[in-house]
This record gives C-alpha cells, structure tokens and sequence, in this order.
C-alpha cells in the first residue's frame, strides 16, 4: 500500500481525472474507485477526500448536486467548465511529472556515461 508521504501531491490530480472522466460522483463512489483501480494500493479515506472537494468547489473547480436516494441524501461531485479545462492542465502536468520520475529509478538515471578521452570528464546521453 502506498504511504501517505508518496500520496499527499497525488490526490488532487487523482481525483480530478475521475471526476473528468466519470463525470458526477459521490464520495464514497470515489473511494471505491480509487481502491479498485488501485488493486487496494491506494486506499482514499474520506478524511484525505472531501478536504480535497471541498477546496476545489472553492476555487470553482468542482460544483456539488445534492440528490435524494433511499430517503438519504447524497452529494455529487462533477467539474464545472473552468474545471474541465483545469482537470486537463493538471492531469497532463502529473503525467509529464510521473515520467520525469521515472528517469531517477532507472539504472545510472537513464544515462549512457561514457570518458571522454581529450577532456578526461564524462560526457552523459539520455538513453
């Protein structure tokens, strides 16, 4: 299971590409869903979640629909249009970053280290 110290930057962005791609959501759906997609690695409580929602409503990302089912009330979460576009931007941002990261657990960073013979120092290519 991921750790907490690994998941505190990876909510938001989680969070608005279910949201772009689902559309409407309840909390506790959200929840499920990141646990199933996750295989149980990534384990969403509602403490880490509806901080996150509730921020992003503020900032006019997210708007919430309150529905009655079963005699319950349940509040949905989906993107306003500003949020759409603000999803996108965030999601791209955190897919560029996750491959950056990816490049520091390859062997030797990715790099080909190869002397340089005429300067006596390394010259570095991204393999």
């Amino acid at each position: 299971m991921a750790s907490n110290d690994l998941l505190k930057g990876m909510l938001k962005p989680i969070i608005l590409k279910l949201l772009f791609e689902k559309g409407k959501m309840y909390g506790y759906e959200i929840t499920q869903l990141v646990s199933e997609i996750s295989a149980g690695e990534i384990e969403l409580t509602f403490g880490a979640l509806y901080p996150i929602l509730h921020k992003l409503e503020q900032e006019g990302v997210v708007k919430t629909e309150s529905i009655v089912i079963n005699n319950r009330n349940r509040i949905y979460y989906s993107l306003t249009q500003t949020g759409k576009g603000k999803a996108k931007e965030k999601i791209a941002e955190f897919e560029e970053f996750v491959q950056t990261l990816k490049i520091f657990f390859k062997p030797n960073f990715g790099l080909k280290i190869s002397g340089l013979q005429n300067f006596g120092g390394l010259q570095l290519a991204r393999i």
